[in-house]
């Protein structure tokens, strides 16, 4: 596995009991890296502020990331500008062992668990993860509408039988 674009690792050793505070920023090539994974034309800005703290071997990360994206409409591919602004939990638990285990139910609090090996944590990459799970999986120029019009596209209002009565009745 490769390296990840925006490794910012905190060694486990160096957490007390106590909450630590902790602020990451990415860089330019990174945020260019992190922009071609995620299929985005530029991330501007993306930091993130959390407190670190332990529970046993877990490692919990609460706190906020930010970012300004630029994302390509779905419609015309044209620049649409988004700020993001995003809470996070975050329960980093060693990783298990291979051994095959029984399918199990997810509750809406395991969905938030990242796996760590060996001595740290990766807190870079699972802002990462969560600002592209942040990314609205459809953006929209505001122009969009009229760009699909013109290229023949009917709108949901004009398809289906519905369209057909009303053209009906406009005839008549």
């Amino acid at each position: 596995m490769s390296e990840p674009e925006f490794a910012r690792p905190v060694r486990i050793d160096t957490l007390g009991g106590a909450a630590r505070p902790i602020a990451i920023e990415a860089e330019e090539g990174e945020r260019a890296a992190l922009a071609r994974r995620f299929g985005l034309l530029a991330i501007e800005t993306l930091t993130a502020t959390a407190e670190l703290s332990r529970d046993g071997d877990a490692i919990l990360a609460t706190g906020n990331l930010k970012a300004a994206v630029v994302q390509a409409c779905v419609a015309s591919g044209a620049p649409v500008p988004a700020r993001i602004d995003e809470p996070f939990a975050l329960r980093f638990v060693p990783q298990a062992d291979d051994k095959a285990e029984p399918e199990i139910e997810l509750e809406e609090a395991d969905l938030d668990v990242v796996p760590y090996e060996g001595g740290a944590i990766d807190l870079g990459e699972a802002v990462a993860q969560t600002l592209a799970l942040a990314l609205d999986p459809f953006p929209r120029a505001p122009d969009a509408d009229a760009v699909l019009r013109e290229a023949g596209v009917i709108g949901e209002d004009e398809a289906g039988p519905f369209s057909a009565l009303k053209a009906l009745r406009d005839k008549l």
